[in-house]
């Protein structure tokens, strides 16, 4: 069978929010002359580290609109997904009124800044996931009124797991929607390294292990059994992490059996997680961010599957523009991967995920 591998959609690449531009969408009782930034601060750890001095991975400046649009043009993707950056924390958000009110001024702002300008801007929404009535509501509106492809949920900052029954309704609507829902992550504190005198690991960790604790909730709770029209990403955690849940979560099923009353959702009986996340996986419910450069991507797609893995740019958040060929190339190139891999790493995966 002839694959495609030249066409390329990116499932993660990123926004640098216009604060002012945002809050011309706020609505008017919010003093918008008085807030500074539209979200709360990632962790502790980002503001205070060194960034290395190799020209290559020099922060940029402000990356827009036009540069998105170059972007898209130089490395040859056809369509991309949008997710936020300073976002990535509205978990974080306390007070209710403001959550409901930020992520519906940023949706408003996306959508008239980039998808409107150009259709391979494919946006993901934000939702107040702190008020499920109203993340139910936002997210309808998103979907159905903005065009967005779906929501994205933040892998830290929020009260209780990902998988807890309070947030239901939201899988229910998305499941009526039949939209994508990734967990994304971004914020690296609370998970056990606070203390950490370095940020090198903390970066290299904080980003599997949100997205780790995200997938854990949703398949032990059955989120993908009970909506099964909702489909779940994993995103900006590699692809290490997914290899080794798949071997603990195995381990751990079979010698720590747990009562399970319902016994209808989730892994149970005899199938073993892995099994049962490669069913959803095969049935294009669940995917796993990646990039080229990965090892162990090949033995990943041939091990498990290869309809698992989201190509995502992350640009512009630590990659330039010849990073990110590279790493396309590097998938094109790979002796582990057969043709219709390639094909399903780079673009398949992502129209399916998405609904493109």
């Amino acid at each position: 069978m002839n694959a495609n591998i030249e066409l390329v959609i990116d499932a993660d690449g990123h926004v640098q929010e216009d604060n002012d531009g945002i809050r011309e969408f706020l609505p008017t009782p919010f003093l918008r002359d008085r807030m500074r930034t539209i979200f709360p601060p990632f962790d502790h750890f980002h503001r205070y580290h060194l960034i290395h001095p190799d020209p290559e991975r020099v922060k940029r400046g402000v990356v827009g609109p036009d540069e998105w649009v170059t972007f898209l043009d130089d490395v040859g993707i056809d369509t991309t997904v949008l997710y936020p950056t300073q976002g990535l924390a509205y978990g974080k958000i306390t007070a209710i009124d403001w959550a409901v009110a930020a992520t519906r001024a940023y949706n408003d702002w996306l959508h008239a800044t980039y998808c409107a300008r150009d259709s391979r801007f494919k946006g993901m929404a934000l939702i107040p996931m702190q008020d499920p009535v109203a993340a139910v509501e936002e997210l309808r509106r998103a979907v159905t009124e903005l065009g967005m492809v779906g929501a994205m949920l933040p892998s830290r900052g929020l009260i209780g797991h990902l998988g807890a029954k309070m947030y239901w309704p939201v899988y229910e609507e998305a499941d009526r929607l039949g939209c994508a829902v990734a967990i994304h992550g971004g914020c690296h504190d609370g998970m056990g390294f606070d203390d950490l005198n370095r940020y090198a690991p903390v970066h290299a960790m904080g980003h599997p292990m949100g997205v780790m604790i995200g997938m854990a909730s949703i398949v032990f709770n059955g989120v993908l059994d009970r909506f099964p029209n909702m489909r779940m990403s994993f995103l900006e955690g590699g692809i290490g992490w997914f290899l080794m849940v798949m071997e603990r979560f195995d381990r751990s099923h079979v010698t720590h059996i747990e009562d399970d009353p319902e016994g209808e959702y989730g892994p149970h009986g005899d199938e073993i997680p892995s099994e049962y996340i490669l069913r959803h996986i095969r049935e294009g419910r669940l995917y796993v961010g990646c990039e080229g450069e990965e090892p162990a991507l090949g033995f990943a797609a041939t091990r498990y599957s290869p309809d698992a893995f989201l190509y995502s740019s992350d640009f512009p958040h630590e990659v330039t523009t010849e990073m990110c060929k590279r790493e396309i190339q590097e998938v094109r190139e790979s002796e582990e991967l057969a043709d219709t891999d390639k094909e399903a790493i780079l673009s398949r995966n992502a129209l399916r995920y998405y609904r493109l």
